[in-house]
């Protein structure tokens, strides 16, 4: 589906709350750990070494802008991806990550050889 341009301000504001959700490290973190399966709050803080106010509040946060849904069993909560397209935005800045610190590398190889 091809974006309108220039894009209306309605829709910049919604790209850029969803950039805001996942643009935070715990919450990248608590992603990450949920891509393997769905966790339970405990099970998040054990993995990504967070408190479980924290973790709580992250989830929240991620759970309100529907990236993680929610299932209720006994006294505990589980958590899961409910939109995984998060997961080819990741794989896209990775991608581009990547080809800068080999932009990086090859700079920095090249200014080691490079005679004064």
């Amino acid at each position: 589906m091809a974006l309108p341009r220039p894009l209306p301000e309605p829709l910049v504001e919604l790209i850029a709350q969803r950039f805001r959700v996942i643009g935070d490290p715990t919450r990248i973190r608590l992603l990450d750990r949920l891509r393997e399966s769905p966790a339970t709050v405990g099970e998040l803080t054990v993995a990504i070494g967070a408190t479980q106010q924290n973790a709580s509040k992250h989830l929240g946060v991620l759970h309100r802008a529907g990236i993680v849904s929610r299932t209720k069993e006994g006294t505990a909560v589980r958590y899961a991806i409910a939109d995984d397209t998060v997961f080819a935005l990741c794989e896209l800045v990775c991608g581009g990550l990547r080809g800068q610190v080999d932009e990086l590398d090859a700079l920095l190889s090249g200014a080691g050889s490079a005679a004064p």
